[in-house]
């Protein structure tokens, strides 16, 4: 039995990042022998068992042989006779093929180091064509590993999959799954982009794929590109730090555009009731968490007049924030914010002197709102009121006096 560090484990360290997780592969061991050394089997569809003491996972070397579409289509086979190189040669990508032994001798038989050094994501062999995740997988990778390209060859291949419908074979979770954890990364721009660029954001999220194009006014959109403002928004989102439902958000804030009439163009007047809908639509398809899909829906609704708080009328404001269901839950409101200032802040050169969310002026007027509008006494309101069947409109009504009176002590 001989075991190494496969994978991301020795891609990271060799590029000088900090190592989460170690993957192990086994060579020259049974299923038994593992049980017999300690080992917990935690895989289903293949051999994986967890170290006794370290818990890290320790996968028997396999080969796979495509039996079907899709990422699942596979016939795994473990035996001890498997190689270490046999076991590497299935893998994604050249960096992700590295091996290290116990002695911190590298096995690289696909040259992986090489490829590491020159910035470049290559495909190991052509059964890549055999798996449709491992186009998502690429795209994520471009987000986190900013400066790496990929391979002309590869991108040829990943194309050949698409125009072959082996994407269409994706199951919506496992879409899902690999978007999010893009969406995480640095840069999650670049990950639209690689998607782009390989057909297939046009099969997993056609919405978001046709807004590219489509152009805005200059005036408020020196980008003028749909497409190349919501890259400019999400690349916000991280930049700032913000969570996952944040940035899904944001991706998904604009695609009403897409439905905007040519004759109309480069105005999207109303665009937002279709934003609504097509962001439901799509976080619905691909399921998304019902807090992403939720803050999906309320910053597509009411991201055009978000900005708007400076002349908004105090009644307005209070309603915007009754229907946001912001009292009961202001967290969400307050991250509906940070997504409007991503938006506000994601534009091209010279749309501003604002080039980051936390700048954003409606941003600190809105927190003000909502911090008046929630300090009133609703109990105290609810008990004075005679007819409960008033209760609403008075404590409506007491909302927008303290929005008023907020106003008169500012200008005071």
């Amino acid at each position: 039995m001989q075991a190494y560090v496969v994978g991301g484990a020795v891609r990271d360290a060799l590029l000088g990042l900090p190592v989460k997780d170690r993957d192990w592969v086994v060579v020259g061991s049974t299923p038994e022998a593992m049980l017999a050394e300690g080992f917990r089997p935690v895989g289903r569809d293949f051999p994986v068992f967890l170290h006794p003491q370290t818990q890290e996972e320790y996968a028997l070397a396999r080969t796979e042989r495509k039996s079907g579409h899709g990422y699942a289509g596979f016939v795994c086979h473990a035996a001890p006779d498997v190689t270490l190189e046999q076991d590497l040669l299935r893998r994604d990508l050249t960096i992700n093929a590295i091996a290290r032994d116990h002695d911190g001798r590298l096995i690289d038989p696909c040259g992986g180091v090489a490829d590491l050094e020159a910035r470049v994501f290559r495909h190991v062999s052509p059964a890549f064509a055999e798996d449709p995740v491992r186009i998502l997988r690429v795209a994520r990778f471009a987000a986190r590993f900013t400066d790496f390209s990929v391979a002309p060859e590869t991108l040829a291949l990943m194309r050949q999959m698409v125009a072959a419908g082996e994407v269409d074979h994706l199951v919506s979770e496992r879409v899902w799954q690999e978007l999010a954890r893009g969406l995480m990364e640095q840069r999650p721009s670049r990950m639209i982009r690689v998607l782009r660029e390989s057909g297939a954001l046009a099969r997993l999220l056609p919405e978001l794929d046709r807004l590219f194009g489509i152009p805005q006014p200059a005036k408020y959109h020196p980008e003028i590109d749909t497409g190349e403002h919501v890259l400019m928004v999400i690349d916000q989102a991280a930049t700032s730090g913000q969570p996952l439902a944040v940035r899904w958000a944001c991706l998904l804030h604009d695609l009403g555009k897409g439905d905007t009439p040519a004759h109309v163009l480069p105005h999207h007047y109303g665009h937002e009731a279709a934003s609504t809908r097509r962001a439901r639509e799509v976080s619905e398809r691909l399921k998304a968490p019902a807090d992403c899909r939720d803050l999906a829906e309320m910053l597509a609704r009411e991201h055009g007049i978000l900005g708007q708080a400076a002349v908004l009328r105090a009644d307005t404001m209070v309603k915007l924030i009754e229907r946001c269901d912001a009292l009961r839950r202001p967290e969400r409101f307050l991250l509906m914010l940070q997504g409007a200032a991503c938006d506000h802040s994601g534009r091209g050169a010279g749309a501003g002197t604002i080039t980051a969310p936390a700048d954003w002026p409606p941003l600190l007027r809105w927190e003000a709102v909502l911090h008046a509008v929630r300090s009133i006494d609703a109990g105290t309101i609810a008990r004075n009121c005679r007819d409960k069947a008033s209760i609403p409109q008075a404590l409506h009504a007491a909302r927008v006096a303290a929005v008023k009176a907020l106003d008169s002590k500012d200008s005071a």
